[in-house]
């Protein structure tokens, strides 16, 4: 291999890696997930909706 491959070759190498690095840095932040509060329970609401439902049971 003559030097001026291995030389091209060890460039390229690392403007891939700096480009992955790049788009690693950009990716956007991972979405929340969780629900949202439950809203609290008033006068209103228990008349047109009734009484609330009961918590649901839990996950595990």
């Amino acid at each position: 291999m003559s030097p001026q491959t291995r030389t091209l070759s060890r460039i390229v190498l690392l403007g891939l890696a700096t480009s992955m690095l790049a788009a690693c840095a950009t990716a956007p932040a991972s979405t929340d997930f969780t629900p949202p509060p439950r809203r609290p329970v008033d006068a209103k609401t228990q008349l047109e909706y009734g009484n609330p439902p009961p918590p649901p049971p839990a996950r595990y």
